[in-house]
């Protein structure tokens, strides 16, 4: 007679789904335990770090600035980027930054979203050609119908017998719409010429081609380029303190409503005398209470 063999009966499928239960569960926990880790971090980021996003032209004095911010009080960071003067004003209207910075005003559409304007320097800017060229002056309204192309040789302002070379900033750039509001008023720029993003590179390209002519602000002037006087007046510290330099404009620290607790901080120390008077001035800028008009 055969033995049957008799099995046991299995209690692992009630143990696997135990098992699985308690692998959920755990998993769940760690899942929470991310997320709760994940706001506190977001917490503690939005309490110690500081977003400033802009103007190029305004950089070096909100990196500087942010440095020694930084030195000062090291459990904060001040994070800066330059990725234009719109790309900052639409940055802190949508909270991506907690303050933006502009080398421009607020245009009339930019009026509704309920930004606070913190002037922080005065600048000029200054119409710069290559060393080379024997141009040492331009009236505004040279400049305005170079830039419009109505003027397309250097001859006929009193140089050499060679075209110009039209280089102009990037339609972001809130040193070109100061220029554009300054110089150009209702007249079209001329569509031909070289667009750029930065100010660097208007330089660079200034330098590097004998009949070109660009602007850029006078902080970032150098020996690699020629300032011309615009009406018989140089760009200087002086001429823009006095009033007298007729290209010039504010730069700006924008913030959704009035600054508020790190941003507060950090506007009031860009506006200290500590930075007015040596990151500002060290930049080529003019500290905001320097000048009898802008």
């Amino acid at each position: 007679m055969s033995e049957r063999l008799t099995r046991p009966t299995s209690t692992r499928p009630a143990e696997d789904r135990r098992s699985a239960r308690l692998r959920l569960a755990a998993i769940l926990l760690i899942v929470v335990a991310l997320v709760l880790l994940a706001g506190c971090t977001n917490e503690g980021g939005s309490a110690s770090e500081i977003v400033v996003t802009g103007s190029t032209t305004i950089l070096p004095i909100a990196e500087i600035a942010g440095e020694r911010f930084h030195e000062q009080f090291p459990e904060y960071q001040v994070l800066v980027s330059g990725l234009g003067s719109s790309a900052g004003i639409e940055s802190v209207a949508k909270g991506s930054s907690d303050i933006g910075t502009s080398s421009r005003d607020l245009k009339p559409e930019e009026d509704a979203l309920n930004l606070r304007d913190t002037p922080i320097a005065l600048d000029a800017i200054a119409v710069i050609v290559n060393p080379g060229n024997p141009v040492d002056g331009l009236t505004l309204k040279e400049v305005r119908a170079i830039f419009s192309g109505e003027i397309t040789n250097w001859s006929q302002v009193g140089g050499e017998d060679r075209p110009i070379g039209l280089v102009n900033r990037d339609e972001a750039s809130g040193t070109r719409e100061a220029f554009s509001k300054i110089v150009m008023g209702d007249t079209r720029y001329d569509m031909g010429a070289a667009v750029l993003p930065g100010t660097g590179q208007v330089r660079s390209v200034v330098a590097e081609a004998p009949g070109a002519i660009g602007y850029i602000s006078l902080g970032f002037v150098n020996d690699e380029v020629t300032p011309v006087a615009i009406d018989g007046v140089e760009p200087s510290v002086e001429t823009v303190a006095s009033g007298t330099y007729p290209v010039q404009r504010t730069l700006h620290f924008f913030t959704v409503g009035e600054p508020e607790g790190l941003a507060a901080r950090f506007v009031a120390w860009v506006l200290s005398d500590e930075i007015q008077q040596t990151v500002v001035r060290d930049a080529g800028f003019l500290p905001i209470d320097a000048g009898s008009g802008s």
